[in-house]
Order: structure tokens, then sequence, then C-alpha cells
């Protein structure tokens, strides 16, 4: 038996789906947090599967989340459909309502949120509202797991007994004779295709093409399909879409008016209110904005993280020691040794040593998103955006870009024109992703200590102009056009879930942790060994005799002007093409330095100007390999793949040449 859990953006499925199946899949107070299908397994029930669909305001085949979720509702037909609806919001969300009752699939309605009705003096006649939608209600909160078994009996059941939707038919008047002509029309069509009559008439009326070319209708059936159409619009003096909408929202007023008591405004939308006034203001948004992520990176770099990691460093440090003293006191071969504690927990351990600083960072991040600020910087960004484009809705991808540029990307499926997630995806790597933090905070710490906070927020602010700047580039040349109209639901502020920050920092940590001891590992060893062995294959002492140094010299040539002149570094940027991370690991390998002396040791390659031009190269140069393979994946061009890594990596040498040469200038003034 199969559930699919479908409802508006933001309306609690993914919280409602982690509750009933023990999952950890990601929660965010903003929409558009469910990019794809995820699947489950009832805790309580076993052998019921659970589909947890992303959100959606319609059926109509627009943006990639209603075709998805369309799709799969059509052509899986679950056993049933739990429509869960924000009933703070119900004349919204019972939108969608309407159209799901149509599939004619077994359903339940999920009246999530009614404690924050109940507390603000509202209420919902349930039996009323059951009679008027002809399925079953249940009042839930998702979040504080209240009616979530009554919930699943009811489902259960329904499910079991097949029991479809008692009312399908909500019009009158003009729009009632259109879809019932239609109707008469299609039925054997829709018969022969297995498809919902009354869903796959109402579509036809709305001038869905994806329904048209599915039914296999022929050019007589369609011109009478139109005619029909005609007529219901001459009589109403308005569009087929708008008929349709008005007829919808008139039944749900009707409903509204009998079952539902508003509540009172709530203190949170108060308070949302009040702040909105700031941290949205036309003037004050901007410094807020940078204000807010200022405070985050100097608790993160200046306060809690630095001392976290000081104390992993120490941890470190001793570990490393007592693997030496108990190889040594083994007496094995001296080129294992080497391997294990040069090679192998010096490249490791010098990654590893970052993970309390991205811990603290996506715990500031996850309670800024938690609250529903990031929903407000997508606002904000609306207008900026719209000069190079893209709408604020574009924002959110790469936003996300500063976790993780690889869900950054996918999450670009959400945005409604195929211009917008294409110029999307080529602009999302310009967010610095968190795969680059201990790059940043290794050379901050060493040539910038008093301003690391400082220079971290010019680092992100650095990305985000360049960004910014080759999206105007990209509308002017090969994304010519206007963005798509951007509307966007702002949540009410809330206090972020302790469960839901909990599971991003592990998410993220665990994420980190395993790749150094995957990709990092893998990388480590192989540049030891380039490191260790000569051309000839004799192991060496002597570095710059080793076949890593040969290579080095030969790419280096591209880097002298950035003022990296150390064959070394070029190695290191290579390197950070499996991931990131390997950059910090492959420095770490190729000057020998221990866990606690890298920084040191960084300054016999680079001045403070030529390790700024670095970290702006990093920032800036193409994406990891995952990264570059989701690209692939998303626009499906190898072509596109290409410009990618080329252009970022282009624009990256530029910009560090520049700064490199400017900064010369003024030292010599």
């Amino acid at each position: 038996m199969t559930f699919a859990i479908a409802g508006n953006q933001n309306c609690g499925k993914t919280t409602l789906f982690n509750q009933i199946t023990g999952s950890n899949q990601k929660v965010g107070n903003f929409p558009g947090v469910t990019i794809e299908q995820k699947t489950g397994e009832l805790t309580d029930h076993k052998g019921i599967s659970v589909v947890d669909l992303p959100g959606i305001y319609s059926l109509s085949p627009y943006t990639s989340e209603e075709i998805i979720s369309r799709d799969y509702l059509l052509k899986q037909k679950p056993d049933c459909i739990i429509n869960i609806v924000d009933a703070t919001n119900i004349e919204r969300n019972l939108y969608l309502t309407m159209q799901l009752i149509e599939l004619q699939i077994p359903m339940i309605l999920a009246l999530n949120m009614m404690d924050e009705v109940q507390a603000n003096n509202g209420s919902i006649d349930i039996k009323q509202l059951r009679e008027a939608l002809g399925i079953p209600v249940v009042p839930i909160s998702a979040v504080k797991n209240q009616g979530l078994a009554e919930l699943l009996e009811q489902g259960i059941e329904i499910a079991r007994m097949r029991r479809n939707p008692q009312r399908i038919d909500f019009c009158s008047g003009a729009v009632h004779r259109a879809i019932h002509a239609v109707c008469h029309l299609i039925e054997d069509h829709a018969q022969k295709q297995d498809f919902p009559l009354r869903f796959a008439a109402t579509k036809l009326v709305e001038g869905d093409e994806p329904v048209k070319v599915k039914l296999l209708l022929d050019e007589n059936e369609i011109d009478m399909i139109e005619h029909a159409v005609n007529e219901m619009e001459t009589e109403l003096g308005t569009d087929r879409e708008a008929a349709l909408a008005d007829m919808r929202y008139q039944f749900i007023e009707e409903v509204c008016r009998k079952c539902v008591v508003k509540p009172k405004e709530s203190r949170e939308y108060r308070r949302s209110v009040s702040l909105d006034n700031i941290l949205t203001h036309r003037i004050w948004a901007f410094p807020a904005f940078l204000g807010i992520m200022l405070t985050v990176f100097w608790l993160t770099f200046g306060v809690i993280g630095n001392r976290l990691s000081g104390l992993m460093e120490i941890a470190l440090d001793n570990l490393s020691a007592l693997a030496d003293s108990a190889l040594a006191a083994y007496g094995i071969n001296p080129v294992i040794h080497s391997l294990i504690t040069d090679g192998i927990i010096v490249g490791v351990g010098a990654v590893l040593m970052f993970v309390p600083l991205i811990v603290v960072l996506f715990f500031f991040l996850s309670l800024l998103e938690d609250t529903g600020y990031m929903a407000r910087i997508a606002y904000v960004m609306d207008k900026p955006l719209r000069k190079i484009g893209l709408s604020g809705r574009s924002f959110v991808p790469m936003l996300m870009g500063f976790g993780c540029t690889v869900p950054a990307i996918m999450s670009a499926r959400t945005l409604a024109s195929e211009r917008d997630k294409k110029m999307t995806i080529l602009l999302t790597p310009f967010m610095s992703c968190g795969a680059k933090i201990p790059i940043y905070a290794m050379f901050t710490a060493a040539f910038f200590p008093d301003n690391q906070s400082l220079v971290m927020v010019t680092i992100y602010v650095t990305g985000i102009i360049l960004g910014i700047f080759s999206g105007f580039i990209m509308k002017k040349t090969i994304f010519r056009g206007a963005p798509v109209p951007f509307v966007m639901e702002l949540p009410n502020y809330r206090f972020p879930s302790i469960k839901s920050v909990l599971i991003l920092m592990w998410e993220k940590a665990k994420d980190f942790i395993q790749r150094a001891f995957t990709v990092i590992f893998i990388a480590t060893v192989i540049i030891w060994f380039l490191q260790s062995f000569d051309l000839r294959l004799n192991y060496t002492a002597d570095g710059t005799e080793s076949i890593l140094a040969s290579i080095g010299r030969l790419i280096s040539v591209i880097f002298v002007p950035l003022g990296f002149s150390d064959w070394r570094i070029s190695t290191a940027l290579i390197t950070g093409f499996s991931a990131k991370e390997a950059v910090i690991s492959t420095l770490a390998v190729l000057t020998g330095a221990g866990i606690s002396e890298l920084g040191g040791a960084l300054h016999s390659m680079f001045s403070p100007l030529s390790a700024f031009c670095f970290l702006i190269f990093t920032l800036l140069y193409t994406p990891c390999v995952a990264a570059v393979a989701t690209v692939r994946r998303e626009l499906g061009s190898i072509k596109g793949t290409i410009f990618i890594i080329l252009y970022q990596t282009i624009i990256a040498w530029f910009a560090a040449f520049c700064i490199y040469r400017v900064g010369l200038l003024l030292v010599s003034c």
C-alpha cells in the first residue's frame, strides 16, 4: 500500500513525513525545500510506503514541482492521498484540494497547524467541512505529533475500502455546462487511457496541452471542446482559466463561510510584521543582511568555532604523535610509516580539523532558515536580481549554494521557466560552498588573524557581486528576455526547531567526515605517492625530484601572474577539482607540515596579498566533480557543462590577476 503526501509549499508536508516514517528529511521555514519526491515507510504499519511530493499550488503543468507531483499521482495512482492543508490559511490551500478530489483517488484531508488556529480563537467545523468536500477530514499538528494516529487509521481504512471522494462536482452555471459537455465528449477516451474523467474535462477546459495529447483527441472533438469553452467565456466575460479559478474560489468562500471561524491576528503574525518593517525595508534590508552575516562569521570564525577547532587540532596532533611513536616502536617499513603519518594522518587530519567550524556555521545558517529569514532574503533580492534578468525566486537555490552546490543546482528545478533555470544553474557556483570553508579558515587565520571575519565576508560578497556581474552579461547575450513574475509566500517568523537544527548540523558533519575518509583519503594517498616517488619510481625524500613536482612545474606557469609561483600551489588547486577540501590536505602533505604547523608553512609560499588572491581564485574557479556532474544532469548538455568549467576558471584567473596587480601597485606607492 502506498500513501502520497500532497499540499502547498511550506504547509508541513516534510514534517508530517518525518513524523510518520521516522525519517530525517530536511525541513525549512521557506517554500520549496522539497525538490523531488522522497519515499519512506510508516513506522507503526509495516508494508505501507509514504511518498513526500514537492509542494504545489495546483495540478497545472507549469513548474517542475507540479509536473513531478502530477505525473506521480496520475501514473502511479497511490492507494491514498494525504492532502495536508495549512489550517491558518485554509482558503488558499483548498484550491489544490478541489483539484486533487477530481483525480478520484481515495483521499484524506489533514488540517495541519490546528493548534495555532485554536490558540488564536479560531475554529473549523470538521463535520461540516467533511460533508462539503466529501472526504474524511482530520485536525492535526505535525510538529507536535498530534492527531497523526487518527489520520493514519482513517487513511488506511479508506485505502483498503477503495473509498473515493464522494463529491467531485463543485461547479454551477456556464462552467458547469462547459465541463459536463466536455465530459460527454471525452468519456470513451478517458476510459481507454485510464484517465480520471472529471480531471481530464476540467483540464481541457483550462487548455491543458499535455492532457489533450494524452487523450488522443481528433480535430473534430477538439473543435467541439473549444466551441463549448468559447460559449462559457462569452457568457462569463472572462478567459477559461479565470473562469475555473473563480468557480473554485466561490465554492471555497461559501464553504469557509459556513465552516470556518477565522483566527484573530496571531502573535506570530504581529511579530513578523514588526520585524519585517526593518528586515525587508527598502533602505535597511541590505545593511541588516550584511550585519547578520558578519555576526554569523564573527561567532563562527572568531569566538566559538575557532576555539573548538583548536581543541580538535590538539586532539589530532596527539593522535599523530601516538601513531608515529607506535609505528616506530613496531619497526614498520619507513615507506609505509611515511604513508600513514605524512600522508594519511596529515592529509585527512588537516581537513577534519575544520569539522567544528562547519558544524557551528551551519548551526547559525539553520537558525536563519528555520526562523523564516531566508524567505525574506529572497524577497529583498528580487529587485537587484531583476536587473540581471532573474527573479527573487532564483536566490533560493543560490542561497542553498552556500551550503553545497549539488542540492543548490538541483533546487533550480523549482523555477518556472527554462531560461531562469539554466541561468540560475550557471550562476549558483559563484556562491561559496561549505567545502571551501577549511581553505578560508586556514588562510585567514594564517595571514589575517585580526580581521578574519571581515575577510570572510569580503570573500562571500565578492562571489555574490561577480555572480551578479556574470548574470548581467548573460542577460545581454545568451539569455535575453524577461524573468518570470516573482510570487513567494513569506511565512511567519517562528522559533527554530531544535530537532531540525540538530539534524542539519549532523548531516553536514557526517557528509564532511565521509568525504574526508573517502575522496580526501584517496586524494591524499595519490598525492603522497606522487610526492614520494620520482619519475623512475624510486622513493625520494626530496620532494623537488618527485613526479608531482614535475607535473606541478608544468602547470605552475599559468599561475605565476597571480603570485602563485610555487608548484605546490597549482598542484593543490588541481586536486581541489575532486573536492575543495582536498586543497588543504594536499598542501599539508606537500609541505610536510604537521596539522598545527600548516599555517606557518604557508608563509613560505604566500605573501598576504597572494594569499588573498588565492582565496579569491578558490572561491571562483570550477566547482568540484560532484557539482559538475549535477550540472551535466540538470542541463542535459555537455557543452553547457564544459562552458561552466571554462567560464568559472577564466573568471577566477582574471579576478585574482586584477587584484594581485592592483595590490602590487598600491604596495609600491
